[in-house]
This record gives C-alpha cells, sequence and structure tokens, in this order.
C-alpha cells in the first residue's frame, strides 16, 4: 500500500517534559458482518446519486447518542482510533480491524485515500497540484483491491465507523503538500470525493452495491500526507464545511480546542509517554517503528517481540496518563501495514483489549467526538481544557465540574 520511501519522519521522539456519555447505539440496520464481504440485502431506502456509485439511505446507523455532561459528573475517556490510506489489500487489515472493532463495540475513523477507488488505467484523471497527471507517492491499487476496499468502505458506514479522507496523492516533504495554495487542497478534495462517488464509471464493476451515504455530505474531516500543509487546508476545510482536522503534529494530551476563527476542531496525534524511554513519541505507528528501526520496515527479526510489547504499552501508557488524570480524549494512528512483521499491528489489536476493560471507557471515531463535544456546555469544556498532560482535578471531579466551578469558568 503506502510507500516507505516517502514518509517523512514526524517528531520521532519529543522532549518528556460528567458532561454526558455517549448513549447506545441508535436502532437500524447494521449491514454486512464484521467478517468482510457483501453480506445480505438491506431494509433500507436507497435513492442512487450519479451514476450508482453512493446513493442516499438514510441516516447512518448504530450512530450514540450524544448526551451532555452533568454537574460534577467527571467525563468518559474517548479514544479514537484512525487509519491512514485505509485500503483492504491481500493482507486484510481492514477487514481484520472492523472485526476488531465489532469485538469491543468500538468505532473508528477510516481516512481513505480517494485514488484508492481509482483504477491504475484510468489515472490520467488525477491531475494533483504541481505533480505530473497521474503522479501519486504512494502508487494505485490493483482492480481486485480496489473491489475489496469498496466492500470494505460500506461495510464500515453500515457499522457506524467514519468515512473521512486521506487525499490522493500522499506527496510529502520539499514538494508536496506544504507548498500549496487553498484552491489547490480545493482540487485535491474534489478530486478525491469525484473519485469515491464515480467509482462505478471509472471501474466498470458491475457486481457490487452502491456505497450507501452521499459522500459529500458525509465527508467533514480528514487527514494530511505527513501531518504537513495544514496551515492552507484549513480554510478550504473551514469553507466546504468541515467539522475538523486531524492533521495536527505532536499535540499535547488535552481537551481539544477549535482552529480557524472557531470553525474547526482541532485533534491533534498527540505526545504520549514511549515505554522504556525517557521522551515521548507520536501516537502513530509510523512514528513508533521510526523509533525502533530507524524506520526501516523489516528491521531487526529477533527484536519484533519486544518492540510489539513496547508499542502496545506505549499506546496503554498514553491511554493511563489521560484515563488516571484530565480524561482527555487520546488519539492514536495508524495505516494498514505490516511493517516489522505486523506488529504494530497486533499491538494496536492487544491494547484495544486491554482499553476495553476500563470502565467508562468510549472507542469512537472523530465524527461522534465532534457530535459529543458540540452537544456540551462549552463553559465546562472551556475549564476542561485548563488541565494540563497528566493533570487531575485537586478537589475531584465533583468539585471541578460542579455548579461552583462551571460558574468560575
Amino acid at each position: 500500500m503506502s510507500g516507505i520511501s516517502r514518509r517523512r519522519v514526524l517528531t520521532a521522539g519529543v522532549a518528556a517534559g460528567a458532561l454526558g456519555t455517549l448513549a447506545a447505539c441508535s436502532s437500524g440496520t447494521g449491514g454486512p458482518g464484521p467478517a468482510g464481504g457483501r453480506g445480505t440485502a438491506q431494509a433500507r431506502p436507497v435513492k442512487p446519486i450519479g451514476d450508482g456509485s453512493t446513493a442516499d439511505t438514510g441516516a447512518q446507523p448504530h450512530q450514540p447518542k450524544p448526551d451532555r455532561l452533568k454537574e460534577g459528573q467527571q467525563p468518559p475517556q474517548f479514544v479514537v482510533f484512525s487509519w491512514d490510506g485505509a485500503g483492504e489489500l491481500s493482507n486484510k487489515l481492514f477487514s481484520r480491524f472492523r472485526k476488531v472493532a465489532a469485538d469491543h463495540d468500538a468505532k473508528m475513523t477510516f481516512f481513505l485515500s480517494g485514488i484508492y477507488t481509482l483504477p491504475e488505467s484510468k489515472k490520467h484523471l488525477y491531475r494533483p497540484p504541481q505533480h505530473p497527471v497521474g503522479a501519486s507517492d504512494i502508487g494505485y491499487l490493483a482492480d481486485r483491491h480496489i473491489h475489496a476496499t469498496l466492500q470494505e468502505v460500506r461495510a464500515a458506514w453500515l457499522e457506524g465507523h467514519e468515512i473521512g479522507t486521506h487525499f490522493n496523492g500522499h506527496f510529502c516533504g520539499a514538494t508536496g503538500v506544504r507548498r500549496w495554495s487553498p484552491a489547490e487542497w480545493r482540487s485535491e478534495i474534489d478530486q478525491a470525493v469525484d473519485f469515491v462517488t464515480k467509482w462505478k464509471t471509472n471501474t466498470g464493476f458491475t457486481d457490487l452495491d452502491p456505497l450507501p451515504f452521499d459522500y459529500r455530505k458525509e465527508l467533514i474531516g480528514g487527514r494530511t500526507p505527513c501531518l504537513e500543509g495544514q496551515a492552507n487546508l484549513l480554510p478550504t476545510a473551514a469553507a466546504l464545511g468541515w467539522k475538523y482536522d486531524a492533521s495536527s503534529p505532536g499535540g499535547l494530551q488535552i481537551w481539544p480546542g477549535k482552529v480557524q476563527g472557531g470553525k474547526l476542531w482541532d485533534f491533534p496525534l498527540q505526545s504520549i509517554p514511549f515505554a522504556g524511554h525517557s521522551f515521548q513519541v507520536l501516537s502513530m505507528d509510523y512514528n513508533l517503528m521510526f523509533n525502533q528501526s530507524g524506520g526501516n520496515p523489516l528491521g531487526d527479526r529477533t527484536k519484533y517481540d519486544t518492540w510489539r510489547a513496547q508499542a502496545r504499552d506505549t499506546y496503554l501508557a498514553g491511554f493511563r496518563r489521560a484515563y488516571e488524570t484530565n480524561r482527555a480524549p487520546l488519539f492514536i494512528g495508524n495505516h494498514f501495514e505490516r511493517w516489522n512483521g505486523g506488529i504494530y499491528m497486533d499491538a494496536v489489536e492487544e491494547a484495544i483489549g486491554k482499553m476495553a476493560s476500563y470502565d467508562d471507557v468510549r472507542f469512537v471515531s472523530f465524527k461522534q467526538l465532534v457530535a459529543w463535544l458540540e452537544a456540551q456546555d462549552q463553559a465546562v469544556l472551556r475549564r476542561l481544557r485548563t488541565l494540563p498532560p497528566g493533570q487531575a482535578p485537586a478537589g475531584g471531579w465533583a468539585e471541578f465540574l460542579g455548579a461552583a466551578g462551571s460558574r468560575s469558568s
């Protein structure tokens, strides 16, 4: 899938230094099961859009109702697992983590790369800003993998997961997306949406059902390649009515705020304690791999077990720091890659299982977190944002978020 050669190192090592819960899932037909495949027919109205690649099937099923935190109530611990690229290859990692999510009643965000729905034979349709027609630093999927990816995206949405965007060609570094203007970002986004909404025309596949959502309405956020180019993306994202951006690197484990004049929630990848070290690492599998094997995706095999445990324990260290103190949402980014023998995939699965054993943990998508945050008393959120990483309320949650605490915020 994503080429390792062009992934830039992001904050490889960083110096160390209730309002309600999401209620049970709403009613609705769930669609295909976690194992993948087309599944059974739905009892949902289908209104085809455009060439029938997508369709309006109504509200997304399995979305929790965001209830407002009660006075003095400890916030739940939100955890968002997100995936960059989100293509289904022969390693079947997309379908694997749909099953992991189902096993733990979790929802996730899948940042789909638009060109993962575009056959390489049609790459002339992609006109990346400041690059030749058809160029891509992550290549194109084989047709059979596009076919499988479309099935996974459809099933994931029906199960309640979010389909965001990772844009298209994944251009990083000196000639990459950091040079793009807001207008060029708009072109990249329009093309990503166009590829997803015209996959039937572009692929010629006739044996697949449409994606069950209007992507132009569904898409409310994304993550830029290599976490670059955010400054010029934000004005475009705001103009499109997006709700958040997940492209900031090295954010603190604090409650999120808004950027771009209060129009977009900022959901950064965070600096979390690197297990066995005195410094912190970005909460993404690539950065763990860089620190462990110097960016070599085929590192020393004799260290795989040690590295897998270290990666798992790093995720858990970030989780516990939030869970036991300020309860800030934890953001973890991943790729469907088998770097160093697939140890990071195993580490994520193990970490999810251990986090799930704690009380009042909510595995949500970014879209669901936005809904919860916007349902809250914003004065209370401002008070939550005063808690630095690793600091719990001095007088306990009842005092901190009680009537007196709320009035003083």
